[in-house]
């Protein structure tokens, strides 16, 4: 790893690690935690890169078992995604509220986003119990392994930006908003919405073409 990036890694922890109202010695402006962020995304590209290209070459080794055309239902799946998709728009209205100072709102706007993002991810899990209980496990074929590791793994970010939102919502009410909860919210966006054009790919890649 370049020195550029320990720096900015460094930058970023030491943000998270101290109170969201304190001032550093250092007056660190938020670029350096901004730019590990990227970073950070930027191997979260390589990763879902990686799960999609598994995908492409197993979607059709289905040992005789049962294929995406018989397995998914769109308009189920396109529930989950108008709420992903909604929730992106709830956060959008999160940071104009921050960049207008209402701290309120801000907070109001993170917990319907929440909202969004749990509702998702209940369906998923129970679109994922469902596939398990009709015998079409990630062990029935290379084809389902592919699929509930690369929809399971978006699953799992999203959930963790769940938890991400609710310490955020604590932070806020807590601290207000300071330097360091703007920067915090801003690369909690970044990451909401680098979700959601994910989930676009797996909607368009997996299951629409899929069920076609």
């Amino acid at each position: 790893m370049s020195s550029a990036a320990i720096s900015a890694t460094h930058g970023a922890l030491d943000d998270v690690l101290h109170g969201g109202g304190v001032d550093h010695h250092h007056h660190d402006d938020g670029s350096k935690t901004l730019l590990g962020f990227w970073i950070y995304l930027m191997s979260d590209c390589l990763i879902f890169s990686g799960l999609f290209a598994t995908f492409a070459v197993l979607a059709h080794a289905t040992a005789g078992g049962p294929t995406a055309k018989e397995l998914f239902e769109l308009p189920y799946v396109l529930g989950e995604t108008m709420l992903l998709l909604i929730s992106s728009v709830t956060f959008g209205m999160a940071m104009l509220n921050m960049h207008a100072g209402k701290r309120d709102k801000v907070v109001a706007w993170l917990a319907v986003t929440f909202l969004f993002g749990a509702g998702f991810i209940a369906m998923e899990v129970f679109e994922f119990a469902k596939l398990i209980h009709e015998g079409a496990g990630p062990s029935r074929s290379a084809f389902l392994s592919s699929y509930f590791t690369l929809v399971g793994t978006h699953g799992l970010h999203v959930t963790s930006g769940l938890i991400w939102l609710v310490v955020m919502m604590d932070q806020m009410r807590r601290f207000g908003l300071t330097d360091a909860t703007r920067r915090r919210l801003s690369c909690l966006s970044l990451f909401w919405h680098f979700l959601d054009i994910v989930w676009i790919c797996v909607f368009t890649f997996v299951y629409l073409r899929g069920a076609i």
